[in-house]
């Protein structure tokens, strides 16, 4: 297994969060961006810089990604092509992308870009907060614990 992460946007928090998890399992852990990241020195973590251009990273990871892989992602259309091809695509704040709810949020998506290309001001979303960070660390810790209790003794 491999964890992805959608780097360019990609709060602080939670690539800390990833590096400690990268450390403490023995996890591969690989940043996509098209800017330089830099990551602490690990055998496990790396960055990986693609070309600036339009959905450049998507594609990287999309190429990447295997069954069972996370990919950390706030970019919707980005997880919908991670879930085709078997991956699991979870939210920096914590929640899931699924199979059952990501066509929902497909269009939701593409409503809120049609209001605002018809000028109306939808604002943003809210500010990352303290729940938010941990909601994410206790949603990749319970799906890393599962894992590691179907995979039995080693």
């Amino acid at each position: 297994m491999h964890i992805w992460v959608d780097a360019d946007a990609c709060p602080a928090v939670i690539k800390d969060i990833l590096f400690r998890v990268a450390e403490r399992l023995q996890l591969n852990v690989t940043l996509v961006a098209n800017q330089l990241i830099r990551v602490p020195g690990s055998r496990f973590i790396r960055a990986l810089q693609v070309p600036a251009g339009p959905d450049a990273t998507d594609a990287e990871i999309v190429e990447r990604v295997s069954p069972g892989d996370i990919v950390v992602t706030g970019d919707i259309p980005l997880a919908a092509l991670v879930l085709e091809k078997g991956g699991m695509p979870l939210n920096p704040r914590g929640d899931w992308y699924t199979k059952d709810t990501i066509a929902q949020q497909l269009t939701m998506r593409a409503f809120m870009e049609e209001l605002r290309s018809g000028g109306v001001d939808t604002g943003g979303p809210s500010a990352f907060s303290q729940a938010d960070r941990q909601h994410f660390a206790n949603a990749l810790d319970r799906e890393l614990a599962r894992r590691r209790s179907s995979a039995g003794p080693r």
